[in-house]
């Protein structure tokens, strides 16, 4: 596959690249924030209100692109191969792949957190007003998790951002061109051009990502200073060094395993990881990842199928957090009680987690509500999630990117698995971003 010559024209020494320019708005938005921190509460307020209209605005466009996105994706995918077993092979073999990485997360985040001992010596504050009215809702039971994947109106789960409805409809409706034939090939076209308009669509907003992302950070950094960077620092740590832990040795593993090229698949995951991170929003990620999985050699149909589906069964980085956030709280229970949380019944809620959080999918806050409902479940005191709430928006950003990154080695798995990654693609993509830099 031939470079462009517009993609060998080496950048010169002051155009950045978007990932360059995405950090550098981190960078002023920390600062940003930590000025605005320092003012008055009045006019800390009206500068937040401002600067989170940016932020806002940049989410909206990127949410409002997801589900034609989506749709557009999986349609043209799939319909476009003709073959119905190809669709439920590809789906039994995403499950078990999520199923084993998303266990492998609880396991590193048990023994991180087992071994670190954070919760050890913290004293419990007896306050669960900042939960808000998070105890009031809980995480969706099994039969109401598999009712609620089928919509009743695909505008709806449009207009609500659901993409789990989204998908199961796709994926119907795909089959169903496949079986219209002929009189189903306008519908296929029409869903190719849809897709091509919203990458088109992605790249006009992703421009104005790096004002978006610094906002998002001087939101944060403004409304709670400095100090959330510091607060239940040995938490955070924690979390951090276990994320770390399980994307070198896991993730690193399974990309040696099924022969990923690493290069192009860091440079491809660079963007919307960075995005994920600075703005703790996987949806806002979603485009990017779209975009560079298909340049970086995954076939449309596995990118829109393996992407979405994972925000449900694939959240590895909010798996991990809530194991190492619910012993940390038993930790600290045991502090202040005495009563010891043991290896078993600690397993058990991992087993209990590894269940109940593939049930968020229209929840919000959704790791913050099912940590609330297994410390209720285990009789650990709510206490401990109002503490760790505190630090929640730092600890957000590590387990959002996380999870963006793994659902984008997922779509590469599953194109491995199927024999369908493109090394060629792979390997152009790497050219090109190597001259650019």
């Amino acid at each position: 596959m031939s470079v462009s010559a517009e993609a060998t024209t080496p950048r010169k020494w002051y155009q950045f690249s978007l990932t360059q320019q995405i950090m550098t708005g981190l960078v002023v938005g920390v600062l940003l924030g930590w000025w605005m921190s320092r003012l008055s509460p009045e006019r800390r307020a009206d500068w937040g209100t401002w600067v989170a209209l940016i932020r806002d605005i940049f989410l909206h466009l990127i949410k409002a692109m997801i589900a034609p996105l989506v749709f557009g994706s999986i349609v043209q995918g799939i319909a476009g191969t003709g073959d119905l077993k190809k669709v439920g092979r590809m789906g039994a073999k995403a499950l078990l792949y999520f199923e084993m990485v998303t266990t492998l997360a609880l396991v590193v985040g048990l023994t991180m957190v087992n071994w670190l001992k954070p919760g050890a010596g913290v004293v419990l504050s007896g306050s669960v007003g900042a939960l808000g009215t998070a105890v009031q809702t809980k995480p969706l039971t099994l039969v109401e998790t598999v009712l609620h994947t089928f919509t009743t109106s695909l505008v709806d789960a449009m207009a609500r951002g659901d993409v789990l409805q989204i998908v199961c409809f796709s994926l119907i409706f795909a089959m169903a061109v496949i079986a219209a034939g002929e009189a189903g090939r306008p519908i296929l076209v029409w869903c190719d051009s849809l897709t091509q308009v919203m990458f088109k669509f992605a790249g006009l907003i992703m421009k104005f990502a790096p004002l978006g992302v610094g906002a998002a950070m001087a939101v944060t950094v403004g409304h709670q200073g400095l100090d959330v960077l510091f607060s239940l620092g040995k938490l955070v740590l924690t979390l951090y060094a276990a994320l770390i832990i399980f994307v070198v040795v896991v993730f690193g593993a399974v990309i040696w395993l099924v022969k990923i090229p690493l290069r192009p698949f860091v440079r491809a995951v660079r963007e919307p990881f960075t995005v994920a991170f600075a703005t703790a929003n996987s949806e806002s990620a979603l485009p990017k990842a779209f975009e560079n999985m298909e340049k970086v050699g995954v076939p449309r149909g596995i990118v829109g199928f393996v992407l979405p589906a994972g925000y449900t069964f694939n959240l590895d980085g909010s798996t991990l957090h809530l194991a190492v956030a619910s012993v940390f709280v038993a930790q600290a229970a045991e502090s202040t009680t005495g009563i010891h949380f043991g290896l078993g019944q600690q397993i058990t809620m991992m087993l209990t987690l590894m269940l109940t959080s593939k049930g968020v999918a229209a929840v919000p806050r959704a790791s913050l509500v099912i940590l609330i409902a297994a410390l209720q479940s285990f009789g650990l005191p709510l206490e401990g999630a109002a503490m760790i709430l505190g630090v929640d928006a730092l600890m957000d950003m590590a387990r959002t990117s996380v999870n963006v990154l793994g659902n984008c080695l997922a779509s590469v798995v599953v194109a491995r698995w199927e024999g369908e990654f493109d090394y060629a693609k792979a390997a152009a993509f790497g050219v090109e971003r190597d001259i650019k830099s």
